[in-house]
């Protein structure tokens, strides 16, 4: 993602506002009436105009399902790339066994785990799934293109990377026989 300028706090508020009120799909007119403030003064949030207050930003933050911090102090969302040879390897003593540590589960994680075959063609784009998943993928043969759109990374066999599921991401297959594994993660 780069790094980008540090915003200022409205400058945060009103993209925290916009991000969270599109990644549920909803009208400024249908978050205004979620949270019991008028569109005028959501309108105004959103452009960085306004000046909200405590209140405001609670109610918005439970109309939109999301803490109040979140708009004021969201988390970032984080790609790791690990390349092919990086991470944590462990050996066996009994047998030609080595196993790399590419993610450690947190507690109470529900995952999905899946084999991706594709091949060249069309990008596979999705679109968000529900708010906290996060997809890894490990990419075992060919090469593709995979993460979220705008920001996505090209992997080489050996390569592992997780990113936000919760945003519009893509998976395209740049070479034939392309495989690997996708663990989908929800909170």
């Amino acid at each position: 993602m780069g790094d980008q300028p540090a915003k200022g706090p409205l400058e945060q508020i009103a993209m925290s506002l916009r991000y969270e009120r599109e990644r549920l799909g909803i009208s400024l007119s249908e978050l205004a009436k979620r949270a019991g403030i008028a569109k005028s003064t959501l309108s105004q949030l959103e452009s960085a105009t306004g000046n909200p207050s405590v209140e405001t930003l609670w109610a918005l933050g439970g109309a939109l399902g999301v803490p109040f911090s979140r708009l004021v102090d969201p988390p970032q969302p984080t790609i790791t790339v690990l390349r092919a040879g990086e991470g944590t390897v462990i050996h066996s003593e009994r047998s030609s066994y080595a196993a790399t540590l590419l993610s450690s589960c947190p507690p109470n994680a529900r995952r999905d785990i899946y084999v991706m075959r594709a091949e060249p063609g069309s990008a596979r784009s999705s679109d968000p799934h529900l708010p906290g998943t996060v997809e890894h993928f490990w990419l075992g043969a060919g090469r593709a293109v995979i993460g979220p759109t705008g920001v996505s990374v090209e992997l080489a066999p050996g390569d592992y990377m997780s990113y936000p599921g919760d945003v519009p991401h893509v998976f395209e297959a740049l070479e034939p026989n392309t495989v690997g594994v996708m663990v989908l993660q929800h909170v």
